[in-house]
């Protein structure tokens, strides 16, 4: 199988965001960083050695650091939380609802290990409902990259975002493949282009897009590949632009099915321009342990099933 991206290695995302923040101290003093016990696990050591003033280990407070974090903007700094995906949105929800949210403050919530590829830790860690809790607190930006290279540039654009933003990504080695490509925070990335249907994608899933592309175009099925990595704001253009041409398509994510990137893309196609659409998403299901592939095969994410679904939403298409 020959896709149209290659790759040369492998890295987690969550290394992106470590490099990331690192060349953002760098470049601006008053991006501070929080961590909640995790600093290993986040990649945040780098920034920890070379600007021990500027961060703030809080240890296990998730809410308290989500607190601390909102007052330190009102003195003009950039706070980076960091912690697990599931401690980053579940446990303090609250606190970034009243605290960060409803006033606005510039305070960039960092989450790794979401979805199902957070793997043997188990379904009390895998948060699958993340981006649709964030997406709907107003004025949340929602950014979910593809991959290392993309993780560290959502990283670096955040530093010049004013107001609240959630970054999610994860913890397994994950093909690299946007090498050079440009990243704007709510502008999607078009990636393939393709008459016969649209898939829009997210996070670890565009790769998994990226193969199911080469198995339909081997059938014959000439497939639009957008990288959706900002859900909110969400290029509402660049959908409708898609779906005006192709007439169908559908939607992959590491998250529940409702609530997430299907969700928003649903809205807008209905909307502006009424269109089959399918859903490749985990189904109303916690997860469980497993290795990465293995679970998102389970649960229905794999590129054979993004395959089935492409296959589906064209019998539908009039």
């Amino acid at each position: 199988m020959m896709t149209k991206y290659t790759f040369t290695e492998k890295k987690d995302t969550r290394s992106g965001f470590g490099v990331g923040l690192h060349a953002l101290g760098k470049m601006n003093s008053k991006v501070v960083a929080l961590c909640a016990d995790l600093t290993g696990s986040m990649k945040m050591g780098d920034f920890k050695k070379e600007f021990p003033d500027r961060f703030f280990q809080v240890g296990i407070a998730e809410a308290n650091m989500m607190g601390l974090a909102a007052g330190m903007t009102i003195s003009g700094k950039i706070p980076f939380t960091g912690t697990f995906a599931n401690f980053s949105t579940g446990r303090v929800y609250d606190q970034i609802r009243q605290s960060i949210a409803y006033s606005g403050k510039n305070v960039k919530i960092c989450a790794s290990h979401a979805g199902l590829t957070l793997g043997e830790d188990g379904a009390t860690h895998q948060i699958l409902e993340d981006i649709g809790m964030m997406k709907m607190l107003p004025g949340m930006t929602v950014i979910v990259p593809c991959d290392h290279n993309q993780t560290k540039a959502a990283t670096l654009a955040l530093g010049d975002h004013e107001g609240p933003a959630y970054l999610r990504f994860g913890r397994p080695s994950w093909p690299v493949f946007t090498a050079d490509r440009p990243f704007v925070i709510g502008k999607a990335d078009k990636m393939i282009g393709g008459s016969d249907v649209t898939i829009f994608a997210c996070g670890h899933l565009v790769w998994n897009a990226v193969e199911a592309e080469a198995l339909l175009s081997a059938k014959g099925i000439s497939v639009e590949l957008i990288n959706l990595h900002t859900i909110k704001p969400l290029d509402v253009e660049a959908i409708l632009a898609s779906v005006e041409k192709t007439r169908c398509a559908v939607t992959c994510e590491e998250h529940q099915i409702n609530g997430g990137l299907g969700d928003a893309v649903a809205q807008v196609i209905s909307r502006f321009n009424p269109s089959p659409l399918e859903m490749v998403a985990v189904n109303d299901s916690f997860g469980e342990s497993g290795t990465p592939t293995e679970l998102l095969n389970k649960y229905g994410l794999g590129p054979e099933n993004i395959v089935a679904a492409v296959e589906k939403v064209l019998r539908r298409k009039k």
